[in-house]
């Protein structure tokens, strides 16, 4: 500290306030002007942008109160199409019911004769695939009996033995 006072120089002092006062003369009239011209046109854009949503918010309050308008309106044509709608749906079923009733009555025979039909397909079906598998299963185990040569030999020589000569 005591450097710097010692060290002080009353001329140097005079030049640099000078150049303090110039460069804030100048930062006024080049830097400061354009920088609250700027943050004033802020401020009027969000003032704008202010104004508009308010002005979107009571849009939107007479859009939903329309729209509540027309939900209600839709609700009575609702409730009006329903009610006619039981109505019609009564009538129908009333004449479906007894036209079902000849109608099941024929589908009914219609479906046992199908039904036996298809049981015996099944049934011959099913016969066919446990001959398939009953032949694969003696195919994997004959494979499995004549995989050595010893197990060949071993077969061979028993059913010779089991063989009677006239």
């Amino acid at each position: 500290m005591e450097k710097l006072v010692n060290d002080f120089s009353v001329g140097l002092f005079f030049y640099q306030i000078a150049i303090l006062i110039v460069l804030v003369i100048l930062l006024r009239k080049f830097a400061w002007k354009p920088i609250l011209d700027a943050l004033n046109s802020r401020e009027e854009g969000i003032q704008t942008a202010l104004a508009s949503a308010e002005n979107a918010r009571k849009e939107m309050q007479n859009l939903q109160a329309d729209n509540e308008k027309l939900l209600q309106e839709a609700r009575m044509e609702r409730d009006a199409m329903l009610k006619e709608a039981r109505e019609i749906k009564e009538k129908m079923i009333a004449e479906a019911r007894t036209e079902a009733q000849t109608e099941g009555e024929k589908m009914i025979a219609q479906a046992k004769a199908s039904i036996q039909t298809e049981k015996n397909a099944a049934l011959a079906d099913i016969k066919s695939q446990v001959a398939n598998l009953s032949v694969q299963i003696a195919e994997k185990i004959l494979r499995e009996e004549l995989s050595s040569e010893e197990k060949q030999h071993k077969l061979v020589d028993e059913m010779l033995g089991d063989v009677t000569l006239n």
